[in-house]
């Protein structure tokens, strides 16, 4: 019992400490991701921010902010609601509490400077770092 209850609450006690989970265990897999900030929307609480790339989160998963791990989703041009995608890279962000994901359609390839330059309508704000 005592190890189910640290498995559900190691998260959570990292996301208190101030600690981000390691995101890079991530690259390469398949994952369905939901978007909740679709192609062209706005940014609810920026509203100079529009998503130019949709984007959206893993369910069942806890990022440093102790929300679900946010996703950006590359390479698609139409808005999605859900979507199965391959995590080809990670953005490691200096001065914010979680980091995200870039995922991409199952078998396409792409540079890391296509990746870096389609995330930066958002990233700029942030000293961050794309990982491939």
């Amino acid at each position: 019992m005592t190890h189910f209850l640290y498995a559900l609450l190691a998260p959570i006690q990292g996301y208190a400490q101030g600690m981000k989970p390691d995101l890079t265990v991530h690259l390469g897999r398949l994952v369905h991701v939901v978007v909740d900030r679709s192609l062209g929307s706005v940014h609810p609480r920026h509203l100079d921010i529009r998503y130019t790339v949709n984007s959206g989160e893993l369910p069942g998963t806890v990022s440093g902010d102790g929300a679900p791990i946010d996703v950006y989703l590359v390479g698609w041009d139409v808005p999605l609601r859900e979507v199965d995608a391959e995590v080809v890279a990670v953005v490691v962000r200096a001065n914010d509490d979680e980091d995200k994901l870039i995922a991409v359609p199952p078998g396409t390839t792409w540079r890391a400077e296509e990746l870096e330059r389609a995330v930066r309508f958002q990233e700029r704000f942030f000293e961050s770092t794309v990982l491939v």
